[in-house]
């Protein structure tokens, strides 16, 4: 049998995910600060960032939607 769906802890769990992400994001920042990258090693690096950042402007959203659902 399925597990209900709690939806109260959503929020909590977007917000570590966007913490996540974002320390990722600083993470590879800094990773690009080598100069030992190849142009296509940075090139992937950046694609993935802009990745990220749209990852996180989702999970705001969301974090903005479950939070009105529940009040």
């Amino acid at each position: 049998m399925a597990k209900p769906d709690n939806r109260n802890d959503n929020v909590e769990k977007l917000q570590e995910m966007v913490q996540d992400t974002i320390e990722n994001l600083e993470e590879a920042h800094e990773t690009l600060q080598n100069n030992s990258l190849s142009r296509d090693q940075r090139q992937a690096i950046m694609e993935k960032n802009k990745r990220r950042e749209e990852s996180i402007r989702s999970f705001r959203n969301e974090i903005k939607d479950e939070y009105q659902d529940l009040h």
